[in-house]
């Protein structure tokens, strides 16, 4: 008998109908193909507004963290062109200071290298070598590895890292492993007509940004950033979360799965519950409380999330638009509530 996700299909609903969001998308999968898709709303609150598919884009953040940047990292990394012990400062020279003299790649993946978690760098800043010498000059919030802050400013680093070490920009690199999966940084302007608005940035950009990263610091990049800048709809994002599930009982061309282990293992930093740029299962998690403890996901700031099981072989993929047309003045959102309803109704419909 097929699951009866008509429940979750309710929550989406009901919550869209509140105007926590104009627009929705969601697939629910396992290693070997999609369950479930479904689709919510439109694109804007605009009553002739193109209705929301299953196959409508949307800005995923900072799932661009763990769909984009870790992945290359871990390209290069089995290609022994870098290591993960490896210092900062020899691979971002405007890295300085003795207090962050020690810091690795590793601890800017599991968000312990000190760094705060953003800074208005766009404000001052428009090359990538301005943009590293900020961050390598500001002062560190706390001592690595003492704890773990969840910084943006790190995956920026690495994105730049990624782009030296891997001699390539990093648009270009992902495209070269996982382009063919609808996944892209910078859509061109005749790919935008299905692709879910965030803000209407009247304070910056002046207009409503449509194709056009959210975020302001990668925007100032060009789009394409470490931390943020890609681009998918939830099935795109769905083949990526199979691909994940696969390599971790074969090798894939994300890599072998000791490798994706060692991705997934969880951080020795005190109260820290991310691995290498994935979060990890707690009983606060946006992905609620039923998936099992080895579990492992993200979320964007957009109203993105994906959410890994592989000891259910699940994956959920929750988008939304729920910056549009302003972002949520209130830290405690809808989507932050919702995010566990909707996975905990997941699982309900798949146990019958």
């Amino acid at each position: 008998m097929r699951p009866d996700f008509s429940a979750v299909a309710r929550l989406l609903e009901t919550a869209q109908a509140a105007r926590a969001f104009p627009a929705a998308t969601i697939e629910v999968g396992r290693r070997d193909g999609a369950i479930w898709q479904h689709a919510t709303g439109r694109l804007t609150y605009a009553a002739d507004a193109a209705p929301t598919t299953s196959g409508t884009r949307f800005d995923l953040a900072s799932l661009t963290k763990v769909i984009a940047t870790a992945p290359l990292l871990m390209q290069l990394i089995a290609a022994r062109r870098l290591l993960l012990s490896t210092p900062v400062r020899t691979l971002i020279p405007e890295w300085r200071g003795r207090d962050r003299h020690d810091v690795t790649v590793i601890d800017l993946l599991e968000h312990c290298a000190g760094l705060t978690a953003w800074w208005d760098l766009y404000k001052r800043n428009h090359s990538v070598r301005e943009f590293a010498r900020e961050i390598g000059g500001l002062p560190l919030e706390y001592r690595p590895r003492s704890r773990s802050i969840y910084s943006d400013l790190g995956f920026l680093l690495l994105g730049f890292i990624i782009a030296e070490s891997g001699q390539q920009q990093l648009d270009a690199q992902f495209d070269r492993l996982l382009g063919d999966t609808g996944l892209l940084f910078r859509p061109p302007p005749d790919r935008r007509a299905d692709i879910a608005p965030t803000e209407d940035d009247t304070t910056w950009r002046g207009r409503l940004l449509v194709g056009e990263v959210h975020d302001e610091n990668a925007a100032e990049l060009g789009g394409v950033a470490g931390h943020a800048g890609l681009f998918g709809s939830a099935p795109a994002v769905g083949a990526y979360a199979r691909l994940v599930l696969e390599t971790l009982g074969r090798p894939t061309r994300l890599g072998a799965p000791w490798l994706m282990q060692r991705v997934l293992r969880k951080s020795r930093a005190p109260r820290s519950s991310r691995a290498l740029a994935w979060d990890t299962m707690l009983p606060t998690s946006s992905c609620g409380t039923r998936l099992s403890r080895a579990a492992f996901g993200h979320a964007g700031f957009t109203g993105t999330s994906l959410w890994i099981d592989p000891l259910r072989d699940l994956y959920v993929v929750l988008l939304t638009n729920r910056v549009h047309p302003a972002r949520p003045a209130d830290r405690d959102d809808a989507l932050r509530r919702l995010r566990p309803q909707v996975h905990d109704a997941v699982v309900t419909a798949l146990a019958g």
